[in-house]
């Protein structure tokens, strides 16, 4: 049975497209050992495949990603493995220097266009190191993928390397009941929308979500997940006295948070123009709405509203002045014959986007390399 090594920085509990991608491979019969972080806040971890949980002295900036990028090597260093699957660049570095010193197959999941995040564009001089380390190895990579049409092409036309797309898309939505006493504790007989997410950082909309409830009556707004700006967004519904129309939750396991993504009735996802990474993304939420079947009010970004508008499950916007926010969603609730039809359109949709089908994909990648 190969050895697999993946890494990948963030929380392992709260990565879902690792968590689907070393499930699939564990099925594909690879002996599955993912490398990732723990933190104080972490959730309890229970996996079919093998984990390590580095607890970090850094937490952020610079010094974080020196350490974590140390750690990894001599964690990559002792492990027997055959094939390294890197998660994005801050991981990359790391596992080509053990690919070479090793003589073994690299594959390079890119989750986003990491030098254009918005954390690094206002930081020109750590831009620049990224940007160094991408240069020197992205050019070498043979098996590469990525999450839309829009950051491959980026990829490609930059690097002149093939990258394949592997969307991240939930997997199929099985149990679509809904829980009356819960969808009652939670939501009342209010209309109720979710912003969720483990990346709610600025620039992502929501704070203008949460304006928003000030015109809005008959509405419930739940903000589920983490993120830099998390403690500025209590703050703001503090400030605001919207403690009764806007609920903050911290990140939770999928399997509690799609329960609350099924009883919401319209799903948010609001990122601006503010960088290219936000412009290219298409953010998994906007996948877990089409298997809760929750219509979407999104923001113009390219993949995302190309997503909305050609599957018909929602409005897009061009704007985020919260009073035309809010009369958008009600709007959208007044009319309920367009209403059901965006619910119709995402049982097909359902069908459509989910990770058993993607998944094939991801399965040929690993097959060439075997």
């Amino acid at each position: 049975m190969q050895k697999i090594i993946v890494s990948v920085i963030n929380d392992l509990a709260t990565d879902q497209r690792v968590h689907k991608v070393c499930t699939t491979l564990t099925n594909m019969n690879y002996d599955v050992t993912l490398i990732g972080r723990k933190l104080p806040s972490s959730l309890p971890l229970k996996r079919n495949y093998k984990t390590i949980r580095m607890k970090l002295v850094f937490k952020k900036k610079f010094l974080f990603y020196v350490e974590y990028s140390i750690r990894l090597f001599f964690k990559l260093l002792f492990l027997k493995k055959d094939v390294l699957l890197s998660n994005d660049l801050d991981t990359l570095l790391p596992n080509y220097l053990i690919s070479k010193l090793f003589s073994k197959q690299l594959v390079y999941d890119s989750h986003e266009l990491f030098t254009e995040i918005p954390e690094l564009i206002d930081r020109p001089r750590i831009q620049k190191v990224w940007l160094s380390i991408e240069k020197y190895i992205f050019p070498k990579l043979k098996n590469v993928y990525t999450v839309n049409d829009t950051i491959a092409s980026f990829y490609k036309n930059k690097y002149k390397v093939d990258v394949k797309v592997i969307r991240n898309i939930a997997p199929k939505l099985t149990d679509k009941t809904i829980d009356l006493a819960f969808a009652d504790k939670v939501k009342g007989n209010q209309k109720m929308l979710i912003l969720q997410g483990t990346g709610i950082n600025m620039d992502r909309g929501a704070e203008e979500a949460i304006k928003m409830m000030q015109y809005l009556d008959g509405v419930i707004l739940y903000i589920i997940g983490g993120g830099d700006i998390f403690a500025e967004l209590k703050a703001l519904v503090f400030n605001l006295k919207l403690e009764k129309k806007v609920i903050i939750k911290s990140k939770m396991s999928y399997t509690e948070l799609i329960e609350y993504t099924k009883r919401a009735d319209l799903g948010l996802s609001l990122d601006k123009a503010t960088n290219l990474n936000y412009e290219f993304s298409l953010p998994n939420k906007v996948f877990d709405y089409i298997q809760a079947q929750t219509p979407l009010l999104v923001s113009n970004r390219k993949e995302v509203a190309k997503l909305v508008t050609e599957n018909k499950i929602g409005l897009v916007i061009d704007h985020f002045e919260p009073e035309k926010m809010a009369d958008t969603v009600n709007k959208m609730f007044s009319d309920k014959i367009q209403y059901q039809f965006w619910k119709e359109n995402l049982v097909i949709a359902s069908e459509k986007y989910n990770w058993e089908t993607e998944s094939e994909k991801l399965k040929a990648v690993f097959e060439k390399i075997s």
